[in-house]
Parts: C-alpha cells; sequence; structure tokens
C-alpha cells in the first residue's frame, strides 16, 4: 500500500505559477511510475502529466504542455508538479496517483491515489 499526499494548491490569478508536491509513504516510489490527474466539477477526471520511474521520460497533457513540468525527487519519495501561466481552466482538484503498468494516461493505470489539491485560477 502507497499512500499520497498532495499540498500546495490555492487561489491565484491568470498568468500566476502554483508547485504542487506529493509525498509518498513508502521508499517502494521508486518503482512506481507517477501521473497527476484532475477534475473540475461536472467534468471527468482527466491526465495532466506522468513521469518515469527514474524520471527520465515525461508526457503531458496538449492543454498544458509548455507551462506545466512534472518532476520527481526519489530521494524524497516525492514528485512535484511546476504550474506556470496558470489559466482560469485550469481550475481542477488535482491528483497525484502512482502505477506500476506500461501505460499512464488513464486513470484505470494506476493504483494508488491521493486526496487531491484544489487549485483555483481567477480571471
Amino acid at each position: 500500500q502507497v499512500q499520497l499526499v498532495e499540498s500546495g494548491g490555492g487561489l491565484v490569478q491568470a498568468g500566476d505559477s502554483l508547485r504542487l508536491s506529493c509525498a509518498a509513504s513508502r521508499r517502494t516510489f521508486i518503482t512506481y511510475a507517477m501521473g497527476w490527474f484532475r477534475q473540475a466539477p461536472g467534468k471527468e477526471r482527466e491526465f495532466v502529466a506522468a513521469i518515469s520511474r527514474s524520471g527520465g521520460t515525461t508526457d503531458y497533457a496538449d492543454s498544458v504542455k509548455g507551462r506545466f513540468i512534472i518532476s520527481r525527487d526519489n530521494a524524497k519519495n516525492t514528485v512535484y508538479l511546476q504550474m506556470n501561466s496558470l489559466k482560469p481552466e485550469d481550475t481542477a482538484v488535482y491528483y497525484c496517483a502512482a502505477g506500476q503498468t506500461t501505460g499512464w494516461r488513464k486513470p484505470y493505470e494506476y493504483d494508488f491515489w491521493g486526496q487531491g489539491t484544489q487549485v483555483t485560477v481567477s480571471s
């Protein structure tokens, strides 16, 4: 079992930046690919970004490519999401997830989830 705890959400204005963190409970963190998803009210949970176990490979949704950066520190069992040039449409609850399958763009490909952190971007 891996427990994930997100932090760093908040209320910001359009154009601002935020950095989300997700701390994992186990040293087996390094055996998991990590992903960030988000869910806005009335919408399905959607893929935002993912990073491989070593951190050498990353993937982004088109909607955030060039603005968001995912990274991980395996020594600290933590994955980050640096969010720049935020837009009102980025408003959502952001979740981190850990998985060991080969895919990473679908929620079902992840085994463990955090409780989520709210990001609200005002115009």
